[in-house]
């Protein structure tokens, strides 16, 4: 069973969890699937001053080291910070410039796979020659080619595997991340987590101390023939439980409200109340780790591996920036959709910090009907989203803001 209240409310943090006590993190995801392509460091730099002036908290940026894709996730030269998005002097301006704004720059972290510079045992690009962390075989999981141990998750296939089971590579890996936090990097964004076990992330996060971090624990949801179950409270405990791996240090990316949530929006309302009358993703039980999103460089942009339905993304961040959990906004909607989009999601930011909705607010849902569904947040935030006709009941109530298919009311 997941839970039902938030355990970290009995349980004083260790000092580093302060920032997850506080619970008003708004995060930007802060690139899409083609900005390798586009002078990256430069573009956000002359963006920091909106970034911060929107209310985000924190900005994620794409994997700032040298990578053997142009994306930077086939990572080779992790102490190299010259990429495709820019050289280690453009990058350590804008860190300058972002920490000047008291934005938080977010590292993405991709240490579940590594490509070797030579060839070793098997003939696979499994040795490090030549660059600093210059592991041999024995740093690669023996199910993608190497010889150290079995992995202690799910491969990630066609690349060699780093076996964090070896003291070795996590000596080596806890370097760097500290290394890192010295840059000007404050908080982490685990990549591929589900292929490395939980309690390493917990022995780097105590090791390295980010302010803030989140995994990508991204595994399918449950379908049956018509669609998506009703139910993922399995999805929802598989997260959970990640969580729990990183001794509850880390949040994790709340997938199962992005299932839920985009086909919620085409008609079906209903889902967005589980069986226990709470919100049915990772934030109905356990929203202070929980890192809400409408969609990612991954299910969005170019890639569309799951993308939100276009038409309904403004619903989509009328609930996640209304609602309990950690809001994360894409890029692509926050500056490549337009001035409108921009300005009503920075309304909906305003709105979650004036009236003081956090990761751990409480939901009362009223409605959850086919076409419809509202709810009150922190018994200070109204909102609904759908095209059925609604209105809280009660004068204190006042419009805050609206667009297409939705509305936020406050007192």
């Amino acid at each position: 069973m997941g839970f039902t209240n938030d355990p970290s409310d009995s349980n004083q943090q260790i000092d580093h969890g302060a920032v997850l006590r506080n619970g008003k993190e708004i995060v930007l995801q802060a690139f899409n699937w083609e900005s390798h392509k586009h002078d990256w460091w430069r573009n956000l730099e002359r963006k920091g001053a909106d970034i911060a002036k929107s209310g985000f908290t924190s900005a994620w940026l794409p994997p700032a080291t040298h990578s053997f894709a142009p994306e930077g996730y086939l990572p080779q030269n992790l102490y190299s910070l010259n990429s495709s998005y820019g050289s280690e002097h453009l990058l350590k301006d804008l860190l300058q410039k972002l920490k000047q704004y008291k934005v938080r720059a977010m590292a993405d972290i991709v240490i579940n796979h590594r490509i070797g510079t030579t060839k070793g045992h098997g003939g696979m690009y499994n040795r490090y020659d030549g660059i600093p962390l210059s592991w041999d075989e024995r740093a690669v999981t023996s199910c993608t080619g190497g010889l150290g141990n079995k992995s202690t998750g799910d491969n990630f296939n066609g690349v060699p595997n780093i076996d964090h089971s070896q003291h070795f590579v996590r000596k080596d890996i806890l370097a760097w991340l500290k290394w890192l936090r010295t840059v000007g990097f404050q908080d982490f964004r685990f990549d591929f987590a589900r292929g490395y076990s939980a309690k390493y992330v917990k022995e780097y996060i105590e090791g390295a101390k980010p302010l803030f971090s989140v995994g990508e624990c991204w595994d399918s949801c449950s379908y049956n023939s018509h669609g998506l179950d009703y139910n993922q409270d399995s999805h929802r405990q598989r997260i959970i439980n990640w969580i729990d791996g990183t001794g509850q240090l880390s949040t994790a990316f709340d997938f199962t409200t992005k299932g839920i949530l985009q086909e919620a929006v085409k008609g079906q309302f209903w889902r967005l109340r589980d069986p226990q009358g709470k919100p049915p993703g990772v934030i109905g039980w356990w929203p202070s780790r929980a890192v809400t999103f409408i969609d990612n460089h991954d299910t969005g942009s170019t890639q569309g591996h799951w993308p939100f339905p276009s038409n309904h993304v403004m619903e989509g961040y009328a609930y996640i920036l209304t609602h309990p959990g950690i809001p994360s906004v894409f890029y692509d909607h926050f500056y490549d959709w337009g001035n409108s989009m921009h300005d009503q999601i920075v309304k909906l930011i305003d709105v979650r910090k004036r009236q003081d909705i956090h990761s751990r607010s409480s939901v009362r849902i009223l409605e959850a009907q086919p076409n419809l569904y509202s709810a009150i947040i922190g018994e200070k935030v109204c909102m609904k989203i759908g095209d059925g006709s609604w209105s809280p009941s009660g004068r204190e109530w006042t419009l805050a803001t609206s667009g297409h298919r939705y509305a936020i009311w406050h007192k």
